[in-house]
């Protein structure tokens, strides 16, 4: 079969020995970077580094609550983003002071964590982190011992984790609508819209967001799978950005054996690419030495491929794959059937209108062409059920029922600018994120009623710890618990402090203050509900952060290098080039070069006498004499490539003509006058006068580093 250029070559699956790269002296004793250490003897590494914390703190805290404020975020390659999520902002801040900027940092790990692990609250732990921080560093200036103050945070928050279990209960369907609404910023349409998706979908089932065409969010359910396996190398992503694998309308290669040879998928990826169609390879595995030229034709832009290892393990690995060859319409490649990979075609691909493949998980979604299919596969694994015994057989079963029948909610969402489309997905990712969250782990009242109820335990907690600074450590802990409640009051226009002696002073533990209504009433009743997870992880990260940061008394950060002020280049003067320009052009070498004069610019006559001339030159075979005989330079020299006019690039296509020896290549500024010359070798023009022979003699040894400038200044 004959490689082209966009087709696979055989040359890309062979392994190329690369030759080692020549070690330099710069290499072989890297000179280290100089640090700058700042020791906390006068405590003003502590205050840079509270700063920093401080000012992530208020930032992201104008977004807290029903009321708090969005966030403008410059954005260098489009319209800037306007959010009101706490991670999102979390990742733009960087601070100039390197000492404020670790503080940033520190406190960000908090923030991040609780959205990786929940999908929400990072706002909340953001909150949470500042308070405790503040309030510890009050009486470790006073002369506490730092060390026994983290211990005691650290023992009051496990203690406080353990009372929130007990606080906490599980989600009823009806709940699940309020839930989403006040993530979503007290948006109740999003919560509904959220709360049906589950419901057709069932509470474990699969719910993903996706830009919409038009300027309202809908609901779409369409045929689809997912399971816990993601791409097997980060050079597969397509979206950098969220760092996914995103294809449409694809291919899939199901095979239920390890992949070690790259030519097995030669014939199956190479007509992937003359079809120009995307490709996903679910194997057992894939050995690197198979793996490798796969990736290598993808970054060339070669071929549109990701690879996933098959789900589970053993005799369950071939089932799933058979559940999934059933779903995309495809045949699973087996051994024992006497099918093999290198025999296989495209009639054994399974196919998908869209396939989305993250780190960790990856979601097929069907036309809905297999129904028929699907539901008789479903039907025989039902039965299957009936005739086990065993209880986790059972499980199994029925976890390959909800895969294949379950379905998949597709959240569109529409809006009216990009602007606004971003600010709402990000709401409908967090809410989507909290209601998984309350269904996991349970639901508590919301509105910071939760930490502050919270609070009045830590009484009962002090009694349990070992000595008075570790006391002192849990009372921090207690004040820190009244910040984000007195944030969401502040952001309501209403003074936190009052509110939160009003909502303490009673005793119901499901009475708060509703801020978007600016009143006070039972909450759980009102929908004012957060997910326990979300709660979890915010006590849990704030107090490791905090922890850190207390009994930390020295940084060491890089020393800032000063950039050279760019100095501006000089104006160009009339009839001069300057060296940026003639980069442009080819130029290799630093001075300035008089421009040529064209011939087709000059008058008729002018013309016709270089013509003269030129032809003279061609009959007789020899140059005429011009500025100076300069003896040729020996050596490899620095082309210099001078812009000519058409009329002198045919005498040099001439010129070589004559020579009779043919050449692999032939490049000139000008290509449309290079059509009868062999393509191959590169011919330059440099600013040396050669002698004629010498130049036929450079053209017969095909050395493609001698050339001759057939400049029309040299024929006046």
């Amino acid at each position: 079969m004959a490689s082209s250029a966009t087709h696979i070559s055989v040359l890309y699956f062979a392994n190329p020995i690369l030759p080692k790269r020549p070690s330099s002296p710069s290499m072989l004793n890297p000179k280290a970077m100089a640090k700058e250490l700042h020791l906390n003897q006068d405590g003003s590494t502590t205050k840079k580094l509270q700063a920093g914390v401080d000012m992530v703190a208020e930032l992201v805290g104008v977004t807290l609550g029903p009321k708090g404020r969005n966030v403008v975020l410059q954005n260098k390659y489009g319209p800037p983003k306007i959010v009101n999520d706490g991670e999102t902002v979390l990742k733009e801040i960087e601070l100039e002071d390197p000492l404020e900027n670790v503080g940033v940092k520190l406190v960000r790990q908090a923030g991040a964590r609780t959205n990786d692990l929940a999908g929400d609250g990072s706002t909340t732990s953001i909150i949470l982190a500042q308070g405790l921080i503040a309030e510890g560093l009050k009486v470790i200036a006073a002369g506490m011992n730092p060390v026994q103050i983290a211990r005691g945070i650290e023992k009051t928050a496990k203690a406080l984790v353990s009372e929130l279990k007990l606080m906490s209960r599980e989600v009823e369907d009806n709940e699940l609508a309020d839930v989403a609404a006040v993530s979503a910023g007290n948006d109740h349409a999003v919560g509904n819209m959220i709360a049906d998706a589950l419901h057709q979908v069932g509470k474990k089932g699969v719910v993903t967001i996706e830009k919409g065409k038009s300027t309202e969010n809908s609901l779409q359910i369409v045929e689809g799978m997912q399971f816990d396996r993601g791409y097997l190398s980060p050079y597969f992503v397509t979206d950098r950005q969220k760092m996914t694998v995103e294809f449409h309308n694809c291919k899939l290669l199901l095979v239920d054996k390890k992949i070690t040879d790259p030519k097995e998928m030669f014939k199956i990826l190479d007509s992937a690419v003359k079809e120009k169609y995307p490709i996903v390879i679910v194997a057992e595995g894939i050995e690197q030495e198979a793996l490798a030229p796969v990736i290598r034709n993808k970054l060339r832009g070669v071929l549109m491929a990701a690879a996933i290892k098959a789900p589970a393990f053993g005799e369950r690995k071939s089932l799933y794959l058979d559940d999934i060859a059933i779903l995309t319409g495809g045949t699973v490649i087996r051994d024992e059937m006497g099918l093999t990979l290198e025999k296989a075609g495209k009639e054994v691909l399974g196919s998908a209108t869209k396939v989305l493949i993250t780190k960790d998980s990856t979601l097929l979604v069907t036309d809905g062409s297999t129904c028929e299919a699907v539901e008789k596969r479903v039907s025989q694994i039902q039965g299957l059920v009936e005739n086990t015994e065993e209880n986790f057989q059972k499980k199994i079963l029925n976890e390959r029922i909800a895969r294949l029948s379950g379905g998949i909610a597709i959240l569109q969402v529409g809006a009216q600018s990009q602007v606004e489309l971003k600010d709402k997905q990000l709401r409908i990712e967090d809410a989507l994120n909290a209601t998984k969250s309350a269904i996991e782990e349970g639901v508590v009242v919301g509105g910071g009623c939760c930490l502050l109820r919270l609070s009045t335990k830590v009484d009962g907690i002090k009694q349990l710890l070992d000595n008075e600074e570790q006391k002192i450590g849990a009372e921090i802990f207690r004040r820190a618990l009244y910040y984000p409640a007195r944030l969401i009051a502040k952001n309501a226009g209403v003074n936190g402090s009052v509110v939160i002696e009003k909502i303490l002073s009673n005793d119901n533990i499901n009475y708060g203050y509703n801020a978007a209504r600016d009143c006070y009433e039972d909450l759980m009743k009102a929908g004012i509900i957060d997910p326990s997870k979300v709660v979890r992880c915010c006590l849990e990260h704030a107090t490791s952060v905090a922890k850190s940061f207390l009994t930390s008394s020295a940084v060491v950060v890089d020393i800032k290098e000063l950039e050279p002020i760019p100095r501006r280049p000089p104006m160009p003067t009339s009839g001069m080039t300057t060296m940026k320009e003639n980069k442009g052009k080819g130029l290799a070498n630093e001075e300035t070069v008089q421009p040529r004069e064209d011939v087709l610019t000059q008058s008729r006559p002018a013309v016709l006498e270089k013509k003269k001339t030129l032809s003279r030159m061609l009959d007789t075979g020899s140059l005429p004499s011009g500025r100076g005989n300069k003896k040729p330079r020996h050596g490899p020299s620095k082309p210099l490539v001078v812009e000519t006019s058409p009329f002198v690039h045919l005498v040099v296509a001439k010129l070589l003509l004559m020579a009779k020896t043919p050449l692999p290549e032939v490049s000139l500024s000008n290509p449309s006058l290079a059509g009868p010359l062999d393509s191959g070798a590169m011919i330059l023009l440099k600013s040396e006068r050669l002698a004629w022979d010498r130049f036929k003699q450079a053209v017969t040894n095909k050395d493609i580093s001698i050339c001759y400038d057939m400049s029309v200044k040299e024929f006046e």
